[in-house]
C-alpha cells in the first residue's frame, strides 16, 4: 500500500498547475494524507493537525520561521528608508549608454541581493527613467534584470530571504534518511551544482557585455498591449516616489547582517570544536546562527535609524508590512514539513526504493529531478513551492540510487531556479514586464527561449558530472 504515498504529491501537483497557485493544492493534499493515515473523517482531520502542530513544534522550524519572518521585516525598514533609491540615483547620472545602463543593473546587486521582489522593486523604477533617453529594448532590459536577480541570489550562501527555506528543506532530508552530512554543508556543496543559475549567470553577463543591441518594439504596439498594468504601475510608482533618498540607510544594515552573520557562524563553529577557519564554517549551527545576526542587525539598524532621525512609527509599521510580506512562504513551508511527515508515515520512502530505485541508474538522478523540477516550476510559478515539492522526492531517489546528495539537491534548486526565470506566474516576471510596461505573455516567451538553450545545457552537464560521480 505504499504507493498511497503519492497521492498527496499528485494532488498538490496536479491541483498547483490547474489553479496556477500552490497552496490549495499543500492543504488538499496534506488533508487527504491525514485521512489516508486514519481513514476517517473527523480522524483524518485531527491527524493533519497534529502534523502541523508537530512540524511547529520542532526548535529548528520555529528558528527558519522567525528569520524569515525578522528578514523581511528588516527589509521593509529599509525599503522605507530609501537606501537603494539613493544610491541608483547618484550611480545614474552617471550613465550615459545602453551598456552602462545594463552595467548598472548589475552594479546594484551588492546592494539589493537579499531578496528577489525587494531588488526589482527598488531598481526598477529607476532604470526605467534612464531608458526614457536611450534607444534600448524593454525586453533585453527586463532579462538582465531578471538573470541578475534569479540566478545570482539563488546561489549565495548567506544573508538572503532564501537561505533558511533552503537549509530547512536540506535538513529534513538529512533527518528523514539519516545522512552522516550537515545539512548547511551539503547546502553549500549543492550552489557549486546548481548549474541552470550558473549557466543563466553566463549567458547573462554573455548578452549584457558582448550581445548586439535588439531592435525595440514600435511604442504604440507596447502602449496598446499594456493596459492592464497601467493601476499596478501607478501603485509601485506612487508608493517609490515617496521614499527619500538616503544610501546609508541601506549600506549600513547590509554590511551588518553579513558581517554579523559570517562572525556570529565562525565563533559557533569554534565553540563547537572546529580546528581551522573554514571547517568553523561547517561546524556552526547555521540556522541559529542566522537568525541570530538578523536579530542583532534589526536592533543595531532600528537603533541607527533613530539617529538618523526616521520616523519611529514609519519604522516599526515597516518592520510588520515587511515581515508579513513574507508569511505566505512561511505558511507554505510549514505545509511543506508537515506534508513531508504524512508521506513519510504513508511509506513514501519504501515504495521509491522498491520502484523508481530499483532501476533507475544513478547518474541519472540529479537531471531527471531537473526535468520534473522545471517542468513543475514553470507551471506553478513557484521556485519556493517547486523546492518544498521536489526536493523529497529528489532525497528518496538519491539515497536509493546512490546518487551524489549535494548533486541532487543542486538540481532541485536548480529546477525552481528555471520557473523563477521563466514563468509567466513568477512575481519577478509578473513585477518587471508591470515597471518596465511590457505585454506579460509576450516578455516570458521571449524569456523561456534564452532559458530553454540554459536548461539544456544544464541537463547535459547534471548527465555528465553524475557520471561521475555516482
Amino acid at each position: 500500500m505504499d504507493w498511497l504515498s503519492l497521492i498527496p504529491f499528485v494532488i498538490v501537483i496536479g491541483l498547483s498547475i490547474w489553479l496556477k497557485k500552490i497552496l490549495p493544492g499543500l492543504v488538499l493534499g496534506l488533508l487527504v494524507g491525514g485521512l489516508l493515515v486514519e481513514f476517517s473523517v473527523l480522524g483524518g482531520t485531527q491527524k493533519t493537525v497534529d502534523y502541523i502542530v508537530t512540524t511547529l513544534s520542532d526548535a529548528n522550524n520555529i528558528k527558519i520561521i522567525a528569520f524569515l519572518y525578522l528578514f523581511g521585516g528588516l527589509i521593509g525598514m529599509m525599503q522605507i528608508s530609501g537606501g537603494i533609491k539613493g544610491f541608483s540615483e547618484w550611480i545614474g547620472d552617471k550613465i550615459d549608454s545602453q551598456r552602462g545602463l545594463l552595467s548598472l543593473v548589475w552594479l546594484t546587486l551588492p546592494f539589493t541581493f537579499m531578496m528577489p521582489m525587494f531588488r526589482i522593486m527598488m531598481i526598477g523604477p529607476v532604470v526605467k527613467s534612464l531608458m526614457k533617453d536611450m534607444s534600448i529594448s524593454k525586453r533585453k532590459v527586463g532579462f538582465t534584470m531578471d538573470v541578475s536577480t534569479s540566478s545570482v541570489i539563488v546561489l549565495l550562501p548567506v544573508a538572503t530571504a532564501f537561505v533558511g527555506f533552503m537549509v530547512s528543506l536540506v535538513e529534513s532530508g538529512v533527518q528523514k534518511y539519516n545522512i552522516g552530512m550537515d545539512p548547511y554543508q551539503i547546502f553549500l556543496l549543492s550552489i557549486l551544482f546548481n548549474f541552470f543559475a550558473i549557466v543563466m549567470l553566463v549567458i547573462g553577463l554573455i548578452r549584457t557585455f558582448w550581445s548586439s543591441s535588439e531592435k525595440e518594439r514600435s511604442k504604440k504596439q507596447t502602449d496598446e498591449e499594456n493596459n492592464g498594468h497601467d493601476y499596478h504601475r501607478a501603485g509601485i510608482e506612487k508608493e517609490l516616489s515617496t521614499v527619500k533618498s538616503q544610501p546609508w540607510n541601506l549600506i549600513v544594515p547590509l554590511f551588518l547582517l553579513l558581517g554579523l552573520t559570517l562572525f556570529l557562524l565562525w565563533q559557533d563553529g569554534v565553540a563547537n570544536g572546529a580546528d581551522t577557519f573554514f571547517e568553523a564554517f561547517s561546524e556552526g549551527d547555521a540556522t541559529f546562527v542566522m537568525l541570530l545576526g538578523v536579530f542583532v542587525t534589526l536592533i543595531l539598524t532600528f537603533v541607527f535609524y533613530m539617529i538618523r532621525r526616521q520616523s519611529m512609527e514609519e519604522s516599526i509599521y515597516h518592520f510588520y508590512d515587511g515581515g508579513n510580506q513574507l508569511m505566505q512562504a512561511i505558511i507554505l513551508l510549514i505545509l511543506v514539513w508537515a506534508l513531508s511527515l504524512v508521506t513519510e508515515d504513508l511509506g513514501f520512502s519504501q515504495f521509491i526504493n522498491a520502484t523508481l530505485g530499483s532501476f533507475l541508474p544513478g547518474f541519472t538522478i540529479p537531471a531527471i529531478v531537473f526535468i520534473l523540477g522545471a517542468i513543475v516550476s514553470y507551471f506553478i510559478g513557484s521556485s519556493w513551492g517547486t523546492w518544498g515539492i521536489i526536493m523529497p522526492l529528489g532525497m528518496a531517489l538519491a539515497v536509493s540510487t546512490g546518487a551524489s546528495i549535494p548533486l541532487t539537491v543542486g538540481a532541485v534548486f536548480a529546477s525552481g531556479s528555471f520557473g523563477a526565470m521563466t514563468s509567466p506566474l513568477g512575481d519577478t516576471t509578473i513585477t518587471t514586464a508591470s515597471i518596465l510596461e511590457m505585454p506579460l505573455v509576450d516578455y516570458a516567451r521571449y524569456k523561456l527561449k534564452i532559458c530553454a538553450v540554459g536548461a539544456g545545457i544544464a541537463v547535459a552537464i547534471y548527465l555528465a558530472v553524475g557520471f561521475f560521480f555516482v
